[in-house]
């Protein structure tokens, strides 16, 4: 398998076709559902496929064993801005989601050459908003009550970082 960029621990490579129904299973569990709003399968599959978007599995080097995956969107922007659509890792509280977020800085700023890179996220999601912060995300605008689950709406931060 051919990685597009690694550290010595993890990988990034491209997600196959064959993958999207684990990816299905990743969106899906008791951790992650609550905190984004997940593909189905024919949307995953629109998104490998696509020349916009990059869908990234997160690979263990040592095991092989994926540990989550990464959606990215606006590779053709001119602006050079990248938004981070989806973060996914499987296990959390061992350290994979900040590696794995260090190593996407440095795929986005120094081989993709990009000058931002953003993404939004709801705003009763702590762990993953201090792990951003900690990173160098910064804050900005708040969209108050702009995503509709059931009967209710949740609220979306928009942070970033930059070169």
């Amino acid at each position: 398998m051919s990685y597009i960029i690694e550290n010595h621990t993890i990988a990034f490579r491209s997600t196959s076709p064959h993958e999207v129904e684990l990816i299905c299973s990743l969106e899906s569990h008791h951790e992650n559902n609550s905190f984004i709003l997940p593909y189905d399968e024919e949307r995953h599959l629109e998104v490998i496929a696509s020349e916009e978007d990059a869908h990234l599995i997160i690979e263990d080097k040592i095991t092989k064993s994926i540990l989550g995956f990464i959606i990215l969107a606006g590779l053709q922007n001119e602006d050079l801005s990248l938004e981070l659509r989806r973060i996914v890792i499987l296990s959390k509280g061992q350290g994979q989601g900040r590696q794995s977020l260090q190593l996407l800085k440095e795929y986005c700023f120094e081989v993709l050459k990009f000058q931002r890179l953003w993404l939004d996220v709801f705003d009763d999601n702590a762990r993953a908003i201090n792990l951003y912060v900690s990173e160098g995300f910064e804050e900005e605008p708040r969209f108050r009550k702009v995503v509709k689950l059931g009967d209710g709406y949740r609220t979306l931060l928009l942070l970033s970082t930059h070169r």
